[in-house]
């Protein structure tokens, strides 16, 4: 049997679940990222497509770059997914919008290279100046 996990929005609109492990998750430093979460980072973390699936609602999608979509609530304004075609296969959701975020801590850091200089958070960690897919 494997893992079940969920997740949503701040206002309740959108739900998910995911039949998955919790694994490959990372903290992203793009620039992306922070323009279209308002945040100084976001941490993401992968998923067979497969294994998703939203369970409430359907989300607002946002093309935020030639090959990748964001999802997000059309509602709160919540970022909760984002699917590449540079990795059809899988999807990726922001850790903070599982029902149980602290299962999910962080294994590596990605786009260091954008990194906000003040930034020190989980040092530690393996980095990558960009993703390695």
């Amino acid at each position: 049997m494997s893992e079940l996990h969920h997740g949503g929005c701040h206002c309740g609109q959108l739900r998910y679940s995911i039949r998955a492990p919790l694994r490959d998750i990372a903290h992203c430093h793009c620039s992306v990222c922070r323009r279209t979460s308002g945040g100084i980072v976001v941490t993401w973390l992968t998923v067979p497509r497969d294994s998703f699936q939203w369970t409430c609602g359907s989300p607002a999608a946002y093309a935020s770059s030639a090959s990748c979509t964001r999802y997000f609530c059309g509602r709160c304004g919540c970022q909760l997914s984002l699917f590449t075609d540079r990795s059809p296969n899988s999807l990726d959701l922001t850790v903070a919008s599982l029902d149980q975020p602290e299962l999910a801590p962080a294994d590596r850091h990605i786009w260091v290279k954008s990194r906000l200089p003040w930034l020190h958070l989980d040092e530690q960690l393996p980095e990558e100046d960009e993703e390695q897919l």
